[in-house]
């Protein structure tokens, strides 16, 4: 919505035409969020009260798990209860504020979680590398700074990209503000994708630099253990993380690497679901379904 002024038109709200507009579709779309939403707070609510609650999951690996779950209830609670109440009461707008609110927020929480994941990736370097001075390296203080410091890098990572978005003098074909969508409204819309696509680039590349040195310490110690047995154990500690990481990795490349924001279509929203939903639905199944701990621990609940 625009409020015209001399020379200057001022934007108060902005359109979210992500749902199709027939009834059936839109419900089938509002039903499968709404069960998505209810299966992940649900999930990674059950993995904070288990890393919490039970004593054998104190280990610095459950600490980053337990944030994990955190950044997911945020992350997708950013978007799909919008979303649904929009759907519900047949509105299809969101105010400047709240826009630039979400898209805050959910770019804050994307960088974060990611930061986090690098940092898992670290412990399980320590872990399989260093396991004697495991304990040494990987105390309380080192995990609390380095969850903090993922927390910082997402919060100034998001700040700086919509900062720069909302910058700019501006029906945005999302179900939620997704800066890309935003980007093409944007008078100097193009120097502004430019720029958001260099600097996560970048910022990606960089972490994605320490994970692969990881993972390459990580295999090469793997491989140097002499039984098969021992090397397929010592490797599955690793493979819920491994799993998150390309999950989160490939909904994230298919998304802004494969859409074409300037033409509306299902596909695109299809892309946002996947990576808006998909991660911090299946992060839990994937940890808990990989981890004997977790399971031993919901067994002691459910008894």
């Amino acid at each position: 919505m625009l409020e015209k002024s001399t020379n200057v038109t001022v934007i108060t709200e902005f359109l979210l035409m992500g749902f199709p507009d027939d009834q059936v579709l839109q419900g089938l779309c509002v039903t499968f969020l709404l069960l998505v939403y209810l299966a992940a707070l649900m999930g990674n609510l059950l993995i904070i009260a288990l890393t919490t609650t039970d004593q054998r999951l104190q280990s610095p690996m459950y600490f980053f798990l337990k944030n994990l779950s955190l950044i997911d209830i945020c992350y997708i609670s950013v978007t799909v209860p919008k979303a649904i109440i929009n759907a519900l009461t047949k509105t299809k707008t969101i105010s400047f504020l709240g826009c630039a609110t979400q898209m805050s927020l959910f770019i804050s929480l994307a960088g974060t979680e990611y930061a986090l994941l690098i940092a898992m990736s670290y412990d399980r370097y320590v872990a399989i590398c260093h396991p004697l001075y495991y304990e040494a390296i990987m105390n309380r203080g080192t995990c609390l700074q380095m969850v903090i410091a993922s927390w910082s890098s997402g919060c100034i990572y998001g700040s700086a990209h919509v900062g720069g978005t909302f910058s700019a003098h501006f029906c945005v074909h999302q179900f939620f503000c997704d800066i890309l969508s935003l980007l093409i409204l944007a008078c100097s819309g193009e120097i502004l994708e430019y720029a958001f696509i260099i600097a996560s680039s970048i910022f990606v590349f960089v972490c994605f630099l320490f994970l692969i040195a990881s993972y390459i310490y990580i295999f090469s110690a793997v491989l140097r253990i002499p039984s098969a047995k021992g090397r397929l154990k010592t490797f599955s500690t690793c493979m819920p993380h491994l799993i998150v990481v390309m999950l989160y990795l490939f909904s994230g490349a298919v998304t802004y690497l494969g859409s074409n924001y300037k033409s509306a279509s299902s596909m695109n929203l299809f892309k946002s679901v996947l990576y808006s939903v998909l991660p911090p639905s299946l992060n839990p199944l994937i940890y808990s379904l990989r981890n004997k701990d977790i399971k031993a621990a919901l067994s002691k609940i459910l008894k």
